[in-house]
């Protein structure tokens, strides 16, 4: 098997219960799978893909761990406060917390909603899952360079609305860091370049024709689905870098600030 696709050592999460918000498909699906291969009992997170989710919570349960799985729409607090009893009541704790599930490109929503789902529902998760977490948790923001650095650099103009928004959901979440290291918690923000086969790289090639065979051509390679999950997952294991940041795939295109 290649090495990526089992990116945390079998059995180093042994005991511990991890959840990634957004996880019945794509990059959310394969990185609890990483941490179920390790070991971690898991909460498969969904809004609206019930049997994907339960698929996968089956397949993981054959690796021997407890997989739950929880539907729960990120932008209604009343959902995110029963998502996290369901935690509790199976596991009691959480050790691993990812905050994968963002969006806005979908058609058909409110104006606000990129900012509703990618900032304001990401701090009502932490802030929800915070109770649960103790001494030497870890929390994992999963974003992209287009909104990572959208203050220095411009995006293509269908995407710009969503990267400001995860970019102030990711300044919002970095503001609770001090809280977080009293506790001793740990935050690292993963950030990728376009991801290979993901919904949104879908809908930008969809609004804009080219767009990805571009950005490959300028960072000489994209990072697939599988790959970009297990920089995720070892993010949640790994020391925490010391700007809270890790950057995944070639930033030569992209001004710091």
């Amino acid at each position: 098997m290649p090495e990526h696709l089992t990116p945390l050592e079998p059995g180093s999460l042994a005991g511990k219960t991890a959840l990634v918000t957004g996880s019945s498909r794509g990059i959310g699906a394969d990185t609890v799978r990483y941490f179920a291969q390790a070991g971690a009992n898991v909460v498969i997170n969904f809004r609206n893909k019930a049997p994907r989710a339960e698929k996968l919570a089956a397949e993981l349960r054959g690796l021997g761990v407890q997989a739950l799985v929880v539907g729960a729409d990120l932008t209604d607090p009343e959902s995110v406060a029963a998502l996290f009893a369901e935690v509790q009541r199976a596991f009691g704790s959480l050790d691993i917390l990812v905050l994968n599930a963002s969006g806005g490109m979908e058609s058909g929503m409110a104006e606000d909603y990129a900012l509703i789902l990618n900032r304001d529902a990401q701090v009502r998760v932490l802030e929800n899952a915070l109770p649960l977490m103790t001494d030497g948790a870890r929390v994992v923001f999963v974003t992209s360079h287009q909104a990572h650095f959208i203050r220095t650099t411009p995006t293509m103009p269908e995407y710009e609305p969503v990267a400001r928004s995860k970019r102030a959901g990711e300044d919002a979440l970095r503001e609770l860091i001090p809280e977080l290291t009293e506790r001793g918690i740990g935050f690292t923000v993963v950030s990728g370049d376009m991801i290979e086969g993901t919904i949104t790289a879908t809908l930008l090639e969809r609004a804009n024709p080219g767009a990805i065979a571009s950005r490959r051509e300028d960072a000489g390679k994209l990072y697939n689905v599988a790959e970009f999950a297990a920089e995720v997952a070892r993010a949640a294991v790994d020391p925490v870098p010391a700007d809270n940041t890790r950057l995944v795939g070639d930033t030569g295109s992209f001004v710091a600030e």
